[in-house]
Formats: C-alpha cells, structure tokens, sequence
C-alpha cells in the first residue's frame, strides 16, 4: 500500500530480509557443527590447534573496524564528507587486514595437516567445519570488503547518501556479528 514498516526504505527492509535469512544459514551451520562435536569422540583441543592470541587479535581487528563503521554512518548522518570517507576507509582497511590473517590462519592450519576430510588432531570433521565455518564468513566479508570500496568511492566522488552508507554499515555489522559466535562457539567453547 506504498507505506514501509516503521517508516523504514525498501532499501532497508530487503537488507534486514537479507540479514534475517542469512542469520539463520549461519545459525543452522554452528547448530550442526555443534551436534557433530557432541557426537565427536575425541574433538580437538582448540589451545592446542589455534593461537588463541592471534584469533583474539583477529577478533579485535573485527570489531574495532565496526566501531568505525559505526563512525562513517554517524559521520554520512551529518554531512561530513570527508570524514564519512575516512571512516569507510578505516572500516575497509580492518576487513583487509582481517582477511590476511584469515588466510594465514588457513595456510597454517594446511600445513599442520588440516583438510575438509582429515586433520590430524582428533575427529575427521574438525576441519570440515572449520573451513565451512571460516571460509563462509570470510566470503561475506570479503563482499562487504568490496561493498566498503565501493561505498568509498561513491563517498569520494559525492555520490554516496547516509542511506547507503548505512545499508553498508548494517551488513559490515552483521559480519562482525557473526564472527563473534564463531569466535566463541569454535575457538574458545
């Protein structure tokens, strides 16, 4: 009837529709590994398969690119160019880096022995969830990645409306989001 639910753009709605649904594959995903440890006979100890300081390291690069994400949208809310730029690019530069320490995280755990089918620390699905779990969510921030530099070019080139900026910032956070549940139920539970 031309109205939006509490007087949001469809812009919006689709993206929390996005959000919702993409909310529960990844809810379905950790449901699922969390039934295959219960079924484990012997799951790995996460201290002696991960550097927990590192993944804590990760996690703080994460979430720190979040809160300036949440700086850019606040930034865009009040017209300020330059700094909604600046603050996109902070966000971008933290996805960066947290996907470079994703992949030598991957590379690592390669070259200790760790495959979809195999590893050798303990039950043959350890790996299997741990590159379905870490390889899904970094494919979604790697998309976000590439939504922060194109929402960084359109900010740069004035093209960019806190509309955007904030569609881009709910689905950053969103990704961070679950990253934390990951970062939880997989590295440290």
């Amino acid at each position: 009837g031309g109205t939006c639910p509490f007087g949001a753009g469809w812009r919006k709605v689709m993206m929390w529709w996005f959000i919702v649904t993409d909310g529960l594959l990844f809810a379905g995903f950790l449901a699922s590994y969390g039934y295959a440890r219960i079924l484990a006979f012997k799951w790995p100890d996460q201290a002696s398969v991960f550097s927990l300081p590192y993944i804590a390291a990760m996690t703080f690069v994460l979430i720190t690119s979040s809160a300036t994400m949440a700086s850019a949208v606040q930034a865009s809310r009040e017209g300020q160019r330059s700094s909604t730029l600046r603050f996109v690019l902070l966000t971008l530069a933290g996805g960066v880096v947290f996907l470079g320490m994703q992949a030598y995280e991957w590379t690592h755990l390669i070259q200790e022995g760790a495959r979809l089918s195999a590893n050798p620390w303990g039950d043959d699905s350890f790996g299997a969830y741990f590159f379905l779990l870490t390889g899904f969510h970094g494919t979604h921030v790697l998309t976000g990645v590439i939504v922060l530099l194109t929402t960084a070019i359109r900010s740069a080139k004035g093209l960019s409306s806190a509309d955007g900026v904030e569609m881009a910032g709910l689905y950053w956070h969103f990704v961070d989001l679950v990253w934390v549940f990951i970062f939880t139920l997989f590295y440290l539970l």
